[in-house]
């Protein structure tokens, strides 16, 4: 490899470095969307790096890496939720009196968790990662009217079960 190669290939890698770093947050929010396991998040973020640079030659505009990152993510998540199922293993049990759970944001979070996935996915990439209707779309291979239609559907079913704790919450 010459001199010239040597530093294109380093100012690809800095480069990659530098668009992971700045969309680790987002990649962590869309795994959690979709995984609940810290181990399963961190493959999956993991897996989704590492296609992302073994492929990086096939993404044609670079305007679009976070979009193609993002549908690599996904599709990693769907696979390791395929393989959970196939598999069974034995849960571990907390201690006793070990705090197992984040409190911040808890009742957010389990109302988000009771959401259908196809409702959780959408709001989470519309509202948490300001993806638009027409690249949600391209992301999960589906129309834009149906990413329209899940994000009312999500909002309402949101809202109702939100409605309902605020009633329990205030009784």
């Amino acid at each position: 490899m010459n001199q010239t190669e040597d530093k294109k290939q380093r100012n690809k890698a800095r480069t990659f470095i530098q668009l992971v770093e700045s969309n680790k947050q987002s990649m962590y929010k869309i795994a959690r969307s979709y995984l609940s396991n810290d181990e399963d998040i961190a493959d999956a973020i993991q897996d989704a790096i590492e296609s992302c640079w073994r492929n990086l030659d096939q993404l044609e505009k670079p305007a679009y890496f976070r979009t193609w990152m993002t549908r690599i993510l996904i599709h990693k998540c769907i696979d390791i939720i395929r393989k959970n199922r196939r598999e069974h293993p034995v849960s571990d049990f907390p201690e006793y009196g070990a705090e197992h759970k984040d409190l911040d944001n808890y009742e957010f979070s389990e109302l988000m968790k009771s959401l259908d996935e196809k409702y959780r996915t959408i709001l989470l990439l519309y509202y948490g990662e300001g993806f638009k209707i027409s690249e949600i779309a391209q992301l999960l291979d589906m129309e834009e009217n149906t990413v329209k239609t899940r994000l009312s559907r999500g909002r309402q079913k949101f809202r109702m079960m939100w409605d309902s704790q605020d009633a329990v919450r205030q009784s």
